[in-house]
């Protein structure tokens, strides 16, 4: 990518918890608990002024004693899932919707899936993560938004646009850009050198080492784009930023701990050394 030339998210003295934005995130399930708390955490770390999880009941207890800077909203589940029948009255109310991270794909996360995009407005900032991924390549769910961004790995891309995983593996950039177009939105192809593309517009991603190569590592790559997009950046500037600072991150949390023993809540704890070496870069 050379030297990027994005400008973080500007910070004013008078100012208050609305002027960086407002993220719904709805995330976690009983088997992904860390999900809901990585992709909640690394959002407000990047700077955004409020965070509301919705989640699953039960899991609120465990993720507010780690983050209690979060607001929560609770939904009803069903066998550890979220149940069809919940509704999120006030969703019109925030500026970025974040979807997907941790929760488990079955009939009742489908169908309040596409209940909750249903009520979505066009214009608000949408982005889908892990297996919201799953949902939009096994349902038929007509996505009226303008404001799109998805993050697949080349596994669900793959599943995305029926192509085999060998064949998007060789030509990652031809077939984020297809996604983009199929979608009509920014895709961030996850992997080593990530991509990002609106479709004609293509960046390739050089941060990042192999200790991003474990489990939660995405989920704080959608919060942390989620986070930045709260701040009114452009999207597309928001995706390439938020990739750049998470790879940044994950470089710098390497140097003290190794490779090896990075894990993806360091990534979140290491991000304000990310920030600082992009400000003193030039970048702020």
């Amino acid at each position: 990518m050379g030297e990027l030339n994005i400008k973080l998210p500007r910070r004013i003295q008078d100012s208050n918890k609305s002027t960086y934005g407002r993220v719904l995130n709805i995330a976690g399930s009983k088997l992904y608990t860390g999900a809901a708390y990585l992709s909640s955490a690394s959002a407000l770390k990047v700077g955004c002024g409020y965070l509301n999880l919705a989640c699953i009941d039960f899991i609120i207890p465990i993720v507010s004693s780690m983050l209690p800077e979060a607001v929560y909203t609770p939904l009803l589940s069903v066998n550890g899932v979220i149940a069809e029948s919940n509704k999120i009255e006030n969703i019109k109310n925030f500026d970025v919707i974040s979807i997907g991270c941790g929760l488990t794909f079955c009939d009742s996360v489908v169908d309040f899936f596409k209940n909750t995009l249903s009520c979505i407005n066009k214009n608000q900032v949408v982005i889908i993560d892990a297996d919201g991924i799953n949902i939009l390549s096994k349902t038929k769910i007509n996505l009226n938004l303008d404001n799109l961004i998805i993050t697949p790995h080349p596994k669900e891309l793959s599943r995305l646009l029926e192509v085999n995983l060998e064949e998007i593996l060789i030509n990652r950039e031809k077939y984020a850009r297809a996604a983009s177009q199929k979608y009509n939105c920014i895709t961030v192809l996850k992997g080593h050198e990530t991509i990002i593309t609106d479709g004609e517009k293509l960046i390739v991603n050089h941060t990042g080492n192999s200790s991003l190569s474990k489990a939660g590592t995405g989920d704080v790559l959608t919060g942390i784009i989620a986070g930045l997009c709260a701040q009114k950046m452009n999207l597309f500037d928001a995706a390439v930023l938020g990739v750049y600072l998470h790879g940044l991150s994950s470089e710098i949390a390497s140097k003290d701990l190794t490779q090896y023993s990075v894990m993806a809540s360091d990534i979140i704890k290491y991000l304000p050394c990310a920030i600082k070496k992009a400000g003193e870069n030039g970048r702020n």
